[in-house]
């Protein structure tokens, strides 16, 4: 519909604030250390085909590794990949090349693996990411068994054929979890930690990616385009990053980091987090649109009904948030983690986090899977057995869903 708009520059003028990319500094700091981690290496990643993913693997291929494996469940976003790496100009794509559309948790992918292995590099951004993915049961289970259980199969399959790299994407909604996701991202951390001595494992909590796949930002444009209105909370505030940025904090702390770093962007509460209705009220703005403020999603939806070609408003309607897992803010860190701010200029890290045991782990896990096995399992007797285990998962239940929102 508004073929003049520039979605990477309204994101740098309007959502990040910045005319150049987070990590330029540190990339340029350490450009003879990442082109010997990555140059003539082999790299699988798994997830490749999402927002994350895709431009970790385009950071990647600025420099030059010598094979490269994507693993991804979406088969038409692999092929977009393929379509949107071949062309474009400035990547070094290795003529040892390839992308398969499988669960990394099949027995093909463990064929796959075994065929290919050992990797130099592997990451892993196959996640459940969204608070929404909490809404009954069936979706907590999906997603604690994607988020952790599968993680634990992969880690297990690694030990044969350890990388010299393992990365596993996690989440600013770990740090002091209210969502059972973030719950979840926080638990993959604890395993990856238990394993950390054995396999150079790193990870990264950062920011929404703005205008990601699924996100919020990303579903004004989508609502735009097909004359809805738009839906957002009112006091939501989060950080965000670019997209290209995301896949750089990810690739710097994948080949970067000592096992067991945990990485994060260097954020300032006060200039770069953003409201998510300012977001809408910007976007509007620069597509040359007034907010048309709704009472009522049937209002709003009714206005929507009469927007013509010419329109010079649009309808919006703002409502309190309601649901369950909701947090009005995000933080990368606790009050007890131990950060280093000193080796990059915009990466922290969160150093020496504690490492349980294999058995504690296993105790959970052994917990979480003999719940899901019996058939009157509930998500807050799920949420009982995390808050036993993450002493600061303080779960916010409202009883109602993302779902349930326009």
């Amino acid at each position: 519909m508004f073929t003049h708009f520039n979605l990477e520059q309204f994101i740098s003028a309007h959502i990040t604030h910045r005319k150049s990319n987070l990590l330029d500094d540190d990339f340029s700091n350490n450009d003879a250390e990442l082109h010997k981690q990555i140059d003539g290496k082999s790299a699988l990643v798994i997830g490749g085909a999402g927002t994350i993913g895709s431009y970790y693997i385009k950071a990647l291929l600025r420099f030059k590794p010598e094979r490269l494996y994507v693993i991804d469940t979406n088969e038409n976003g692999l092929t977009e990949l393929v379509r949107d790496l071949r062309s474009s100009v400035g990547y070094n794509i290795p003529k040892d090349f390839i992308t398969y559309p499988v669960n990394f948790s099949d027995r093909v992918f463990e064929k796959i693996f075994h065929q290919f292995a050992p990797f130099d590099i592997v990451a892993n951004f196959a996640a459940h990411k969204h608070v929404r993915s909490e809404k009954d049961i069936f979706s907590v289970e999906a997603m604690i068994l994607n988020n952790v259980l599968r993680a634990r199969r992969l880690l297990n399959l690694l030990m044969e054929f350890p990388p010299e790299h393992f990365f596993c994407v996690s989440t600013d909604k770990a740090a002091n979890p209210v969502n059972i996701m973030g719950a979840s991202k926080k638990l993959m951390e604890e395993l990856i930690m238990a394993y950390s001595s054995e396999i150079p494992i790193t990870t990264a909590r950062f920011a929404n990616v703005a205008f990601s796949n699924g996100s919020l930002p990303l579903g004004f444009l989508e609502r735009i385009n097909r004359r809805q209105p738009l839906s957002c909370p009112l006091g939501i505030k989060r950080f965000f990053v670019s997209p290209a940025e995301s896949g750089e904090i990810c690739l710097a702390a994948s080949v970067l980091g000592q096992s067991g770093d945990i990485f994060f962007p260097k954020l300032d509460e006060n200039k770069d987090m953003l409201d998510f209705s300012e977001i809408a009220l910007t976007l509007l703005n620069s597509l040359g649109l007034e907010a048309d403020i709704c009472k009522t999603e049937d209002e709003a939806r009714k206005k929507a009904l009469m927007l013509g070609d010419k329109m010079t408003s649009y309808p919006v309607y703002f409502f309190e948030s309601d649901t369950s897992g909701e947090k009005s803010f995000e933080e990368f860190y606790t009050n007890n983690e131990i950060l280093d701010l000193n080796t990059f200029i915009n990466l922290g890290i969160i150093k020496n986090a504690p490492k349980r045991n294999i058995s504690e782990i296993d105790s959970v896990f052994r917990r979480l899977e003999t719940l899901f096995s019996s058939s009157t399992v509930s998500k807050s007797s799920i949420v009982e057995i995390l808050k036993g285990y993450l002493p600061n998962f303080e779960h916010i239940e409202k009883g109602k869903h993302l779902d349930q929102r326009m």
